[in-house]
């Protein structure tokens, strides 16, 4: 049994196919099995179950690909380690982020943390879901994940950084422009830009008016909080966002933003498999984030 077999079981496993793992690491599917059938001759179990789209893990392979995941990620960390010891400050840090969050929440910390730590790289993934985060932290391929915070994950810790408020974005020559604020039961059936359907923020916000005892009517939905201000700028529609940091100042653009202050606000913030397991640089720069969002709020 080789570091290398379980590595290719885990990716197995999470693909749920053979020549999908054998396309990623450039080999052939017999290749692929065979790691997978040296770890079965080991341990003396079948370890995956053919299905006629693929592969699941037995009962005795979910065992095995548990504590594999754990061992390989606790391996790729300790590795990480050494090499910042070796070379001080420098390093990397692996941050997955959603298309607009450098802009909105880590402009200023990117600044700062370059000035302190020149010699750390830092790498920015985009990823489409928070499960997908989840999973990239779950097997080591990132270090921190920009999120809206949810419901517990299991192997993966939530710290909530900010609560945003909750706005009505509209044109400045829509009939509510001129609110300084709205109660939410006020835009009741209101057609409102949808944001993605499946995502954690959306949830919130339909949670939050339920709490209220309000239902939109929605236009088709947007990929992200800036496409909805955009479409709402444009006069296309109007838009419910929560209130990230460098929106547009009244009379900057024609763009009006009403405080809904009813709605229960949105928590976002870091993920991380482990707090205590993070490297150096990495510890930093959600330190050095939260510092900023602490110096802008005040």
């Amino acid at each position: 049994m080789t570091l290398d077999d379980l590595r290719v079981y885990v990716a197995v496993c999470r693909a749920g196919s053979l020549s999908s793992v054998a396309r990623d690491l450039g080999c052939t599917q017999s290749a692929v099995s065979q790691h997978v059938k040296r770890l079965e001759r080991e341990t003396g179990v079948a370890l995956l179950e053919r299905r006629p789209r693929g592969v699941v893990p037995t009962q005795a392979g979910r065992i095995l690909e548990a504590a594999a995941a754990e061992g390989i990620s606790g391996l790729d960390l300790a590795v990480r380690q050494l090499r910042d010891l070796v070379d001080g400050h420098s390093g990397y840090v692996r941050v997955a982020t959603g298309a607009t969050t450098v802009r909105h929440f880590m402009s200023d910390a990117v600044v700062t943390f370059r000035h302190r730590h020149p010699k750390v790289n830092l790498e920015f993934h985009t990823v489409s879901s928070g499960r997908g985060s989840f999973d990239a932290l779950a097997d080591g391929t990132l270090d921190l994940a920009w999120i809206t915070i949810g419901p517990p994950v299991r192997g993966i810790e939530q710290r909530t950084v900010v609560e945003l408020p909750w706005l009505l974005a509209v044109r400045a020559d829509d009939p509510l422009a001129g609110r300084p604020h709205l109660d939410p039961a006020e835009l009741a059936d209101t057609r409102i830009i949808r944001l993605p359907p499946n995502s954690t923020s959306a949830a919130h916000l339909e949670a939050a008016c339920a709490e209220r005892g309000v239902r939109f009517a929605h236009e088709p939905s947007v990929a992200d909080w800036d496409t909805a201000l955009l479409l709402a700028e444009l006069g296309i529609g109007r838009a419910v966002v929560p209130a990230v940091p460098r929106l547009p100042a009244p009379g900057d653009s024609p763009l009006r933003l009403v405080p809904l202050p009813g709605l229960r606000p949105l928590p976002v913030g870091w993920a991380v498999r482990r707090w205590d397991a993070l490297s150096p640089p990495a510890r930093a720069f959600a330190d050095t984030v939260v510092e900023c969002r602490v110096a802008a709020a005040g």
